[in-house]
């Protein structure tokens, strides 16, 4: 029987590998969430590299006592698609990164779609 990280695993394999395939060369936006936090980075896969990262510890977030909530969320895809905007990065692929496109998965990508990101 295995265990729910190993099935997390199994997801974010079997996602990513999809993502793949229909890539095209833009860079992916991922998304990773734990029980306090969450954490949005875009990354090149060509080059193994973070072009821009955001996440509910950064220090613009201090404000906010709670960082588990979906306005958490959203506030964090909003700065993230600032920063990549900025960067010149408009287009990207989403990578729920084996969790349900729901919650505060759906707010971090809805809320970088309204600050500019398309994907």
């Amino acid at each position: 029987m295995l265990t729910s990280k190993e099935k997390l695993l199994r997801r974010q394999d079997r996602n990513r590998y999809k993502l793949a395939a229909r890539r095209n060369g833009l860079p992916r936006l991922s998304v990773f969430r734990s029980n306090n936090h969450i954490y949005a980075q875009i990354i090149d896969d060509t080059k193994r590299t973070t072009l821009v990262s955001a996440s509910s510890m950064d220090k613009s977030m201090a404000k906010a006592k709670i960082t588990a909530t979906v306005d958490a969320a959203a506030a964090v895809g909003k700065m993230l698609a600032e920063r990549a905007v900025s960067q010149g990065v408009d287009k990207v692929i989403f990578d729920r990164g084996g969790y349900l496109f729901h919650g505060r998965v759906k707010a971090v990508a809805d809320a970088a779609r309204a600050a500019g990101l398309k994907f």
